[in-house]
């Protein structure tokens, strides 16, 4: 009788989880096929859904009139370099509120995490006043702290959960072997925490290259990202549906072919602890 109960269950929980999964993903999926119409088919009512004159023009005008790959490049190195060096910050941090704990450490998490709740246009002004000062407008270099300024306190969050779950005996071990600070870190710290490490890697990149708000207002050419390459396609005379959805099929595809083949490593670092 209770496997009788549990499967219907089972298949209506998973009914739901594949009715949330398509429904999620088929803008994505419209996207992708609009991109392969004509513009008098992209703005067609009603739509047309997979019967109509397939084209591989949008993407040849896309890839005639902005550089594609230079874009691409763009968005690689601000994705990979934040995650670089946000790690170096959020692995120490997170180690000293994992195992150095103060009575203000809750706080302090709380207020990292207050500061995702701000608007990021109440300061665009005086960043913006700054780059300009510096000499950071339309450079990877500023987009590059930005964007690990902005995904700081989320990696801290994350890190810090993982570590807490590290026995801290294992870094006393250490410790009494003569092992520093920094070997500690290294060495014992960081080996155990891979898959959390990976995970707050894997979405860290994600978080920073689907940033659109920061790219648009601090790059105009030369350190402009795909954001910027898909906002392009946004002009006084309208919007050319077709060209727009190649161009944001070829921004987006390179993120999500990254987040298919790491999904496992994602949900697992995301619903783990560090000790199995």
């Amino acid at each position: 009788m209770a496997r009788a109960v549990s499967t219907p269950r089972k298949l209506a929980f998973t009914a739901i989880g594949w009715s949330i999964g398509l429904l999620i993903f088929f803008p994505i999926l419209w996207t992708a096929i609009t991109s392969f119409k004509t513009e008098g088919e992209a703005i067609a009512s009603p739509p047309s859904f997979l019967f109509f004159h397939w084209t591989l023009e949008n993407y040849a005008e896309v890839q005639s009139r902005s550089d594609y790959l230079k874009h691409f490049i763009n968005s690689v190195v601000i994705s990979f370099g934040s995650t670089g060096l946000g790690l170096l910050i959020a692995i120490p941090a997170a180690w000293a509120m994992a195992f150095s704990p103060t009575k203000r450490t809750k706080d302090v998490l709380m207020w990292m995490l207050s500061t995702k709740m701000m608007p990021p246009v109440g300061v665009l002004v005086p960043i913006y006043l700054l780059f300009r000062d510096t000499g950071l407008l339309d450079k990877l270099t500023g987009l590059v702290i930005v964007m690990t300024l902005i995904n700081l306190p989320i990696m801290v969050w994350m890190l810090y959960t993982y570590f807490r779950d590290i026995p801290g005996e294992i870094l006393e071990a250490a410790r009494m072997d003569g092992a520093t600070l920094a070997k500690e870190i290294v060495y014992v710290l960081t080996p155990m925490a891979i898959p959390g490490i990976a995970s707050t890697v894997l979405l860290n990149v994600i978080l920073s290259w689907n940033e659109a708000f920061w790219t648009l207002n601090l790059t105009a050419a030369g350190a402009a990202p795909l954001t910027a390459f898909i906002a392009s396609y946004s002009s006084p005379e309208g919007l050319f549906w077709a060209k727009l959805s190649a161009a944001s099929t070829l921004a987006v595809a390179p993120i999500l072919v990254l987040g298919w083949f790491s999904q496992r490593q994602l949900v697992r670092g995301l619903t783990f602890g560090a000790v199995k």
